[in-house]
Order: structure tokens, then sequence, then C-alpha cells
């Protein structure tokens, strides 16, 4: 556990988990992580307000090498973020958004779309697959209406990795922004911002950062964010206006901001570097994922997604056909032995999911492996 802001806190005194949260977020968070918000902050105090600037920064040089992108924080889940980078880049007149969608998260960024009065159009793969580009660069070419395209990166749903290199590579040919929710892959999984030409990418505290629920980011190309003054249609989530306050006024947010979990995500992000930064990040949670599915396909058990768009972030198991099975007692087994998983949520078949993301290592995926083949009653 990191001293920076912990001193005289024994490390002891802060409580395991009691069960390994093996989710796509909120997930396990490290001693240190907890401990560090146990500090009371004030938001006007320039210790705090550095923190701030300090997260800013960081995130920023995760993404891009240059001088082309700023950090906006925001108070919220991820989908207030999500919403708040749409209601902000997109015009009121003018504009419209193509929105590439096969999950859940592709489908609310259409419903955020819907209810802000903003254009929209969809397309749409199986939750199982990725997307044709071929029919990409099809609506590029003949609607000539659409501004912009959103593409979710992984799509927990079923733990697909879209590919948004070639999505990208399409999108600025036909010179569109784009926009990537990259709310479960961003901190886990390498992601060049420059390189990809990615205009707003967007993410969360509590996701491969390994911090506690609370805010979200939005990754903005400045020159961009510039030209959404007065674009916005919430007060609350005005991205423009939170990034000038927090601009002019060095850390500094609109509202109120979640003191303790902007600590504990700086913590987080000092324990990320301490780990060797996202490749090496990125290297345990593809070890741990490997593991599992190795370990989960000797059980006989078998992925719902194929192995090449699989990402390390979650995997879906189509559920036994047992009559036996039942998804609620085998939860319940395996929490009783240390961990949680998560229902399934692919719309057209019965699965289950396991995250392999947060402080979870491989000898943990060992651990739920016996735990599983213990909790196995068909």
């Amino acid at each position: 556990m990191s001293d920076r802001f912990c001193a005289g806190i024994n490390p002891e005194l802060i409580p395991q988990n009691p069960y390994l949260l093996l989710t796509p977020g909120p997930l396990s968070t490290s001693r240190g992580v907890r401990a560090s918000m146990l500090q009371d902050w004030c938001t006007w105090d320039r210790d705090y307000n550095d923190i701030v600037q300090n997260i800013r920064t960081t995130l920023v040089s995760f993404a891009s090498k240059s001088d082309a992108y700023t950090a906006i924080l925001m108070q919220g889940s991820g989908t207030f973020s999500v919403e708040a980078a749409l209601g902000t880049l997109m015009p009121r007149d003018g504009s419209t958004l193509l929105v590439l969608a096969n999950g859940s998260y592709g489908e609310r960024m259409e419903s955020i779309a819907t209810y802000a009065g903003i254009p929209v159009v969809k397309h749409t793969a199986l939750e199982m697959q990725t997307f044709c580009l071929e029919t990409l660069e099809e609506t590029l070419k003949t609607d000539l209406s659409i501004t912009s395209v959103a593409v979710v990166h992984c799509e927990t749903t079923t733990g697909i990795l879209n590919p948004i290199e070639k999505i990208g590579r399409i999108v600025k040919q036909y010179h569109k922004h784009f926009i990537v929710d990259a709310m479960s892959s961003f901190g886990g999984i390498p992601i060049d911002m420059d390189a990809l030409d990615i205009d707003v990418l967007i993410s969360s505290a509590n996701k491969c950062i390994q911090g506690v629920p609370g805010f979200g980011f939005m990754l903005f190309k400045k020159e961009l964010l510039k030209q959404c003054k007065g674009n916005a249609r919430s007060l609350s989530l005005d991205a423009y206006d939170q990034w000038d306050v927090m601009e002019k006024g060095e850390g500094k947010w609109r509202f109120t901001s979640p003191t303790h979990v902007v600590r504990a995500f700086d913590e987080a992000l000092h324990e990320l570097e301490l780990e060797g930064g996202i490749e090496k990040r990125h290297a345990r949670y593809s070890a741990n994922q490997l593991l599992l599915v190795e370990g989960m396909e000797a059980l006989g058990f078998t992925c719902v997604v194929d192995k090449s768009l699989q990402s390390p972030i979650i995997t879906s198991f189509y559920s036994p056909k047992e009559d036996a099975y039942d998804f609620k007692t085998f939860y319940d087994r395996l929490k009783e032995s240390g961990f949680v998983i998560y229902p399934g949520k692919v719309s057209n078949c019965d699965s289950f999911r396991i995250g392999t993301i947060g402080d979870v290592y491989p000898e943990d995926i060992t651990r739920l492996l016996h735990a599983i083949k213990k909790a196995i009653f068909w």
C-alpha cells in the first residue's frame, strides 16, 4: 500500500474484501485504494485541486504523446460521461450520430441521443459478432448527414472487443468525428488516441484503473472541445463548461465533487504506475482470462464469443444444459467460496459472465476454478 497520503494508517486495519468481484466494474480494489478514502478533503483546497490536476494530466499521458487532448472529469457513473460527451459534442442543428451497436451499451448510446433530441442512425450486429466494415463505409459514403460515429470498444454484454482501429480508419476516411466508449477497456488495454485519431474517448473511475465508483472522464481533442460551447442539452452534463471551470480553476469542479472517490482514483493511478503501466496490466488481465478459459473448457464450459474477438476484460460462458443447473444456486455457492460472478446479458442464449479485471491475479483464477469444480452439482 502506498503511504503518499496514508501516513499512520496500519494496512492490517483495512479489512480484506469478503469476496472477489469478478465483474466488469465496480470491481475488487486494493487495500491502498480503500485506505486512501479515510481522509476528508475540501474541494477548494489547493492540495485537493492539485490531485485533480495530476489525474487529468496522467489520464491524457496514458492515451497520447501529443498536446492535442485534455481530460474532463464528470460526477456520476460512466453513463453520465457518455451522455455529457454526446450532448456536448453534437451541435443542436446540422448533426447526426451513427451508433454502432452489438450489445447493451451501444444501445444505450442510441437511447441517450434520442432523449437529447440528437438525430441518430443505428447499425446493429449480433451480440456475438462485430460490425460489417463494408456496410459502415457504404453508409458514410451515402448518408451525408452523419457527422459523428460512436462505438463501444469492449462491449461487456458479451466481452467482445470491437476493432476500433479498423472502424476508426473508415470513419476518418470520410472525415467524421470518432467517439469511443472505452468504459471497460481504458487502462487495461493500450489505446493510442493519436494513431487512431479518436476525437473523444470516455471511461470511468471504477474500471481498469481500479478505482471506486463516483465519476467518469472524457478525453477530448482540445480544438474540437473549444467549438462545443453552447451545445450541451443539460446544465450538469455540460462537458465544455466543466472543462472551462477546471482549466480556469486549476482543478476546481463546477459542482461538489466526489472527493473521496477522486483521492482513491489518484491512488489507483499510482498503483498502476507501480505495476508497470497499462502494458503490464494488460498482460495480467490477459493471463487471467487465458487461464480462466482453459480451466473452464476443461470443466466442460463453452465460451459464447469466438476467441478471435474476445477481450481480456470479461468472458461469457454458455450455461450448462443439464436440468439440475440453476444460476442462482451456482452463484450462491461461488459467493460462499469467496467469488462473485455476473449473470448473462446475451439476449438469445442462456449464459453467465466472469470478469478478469480489478485487483485479481492468476492465483485467484486458479482458486476460482477449484471453487467452480466444487460448485458443480449437475
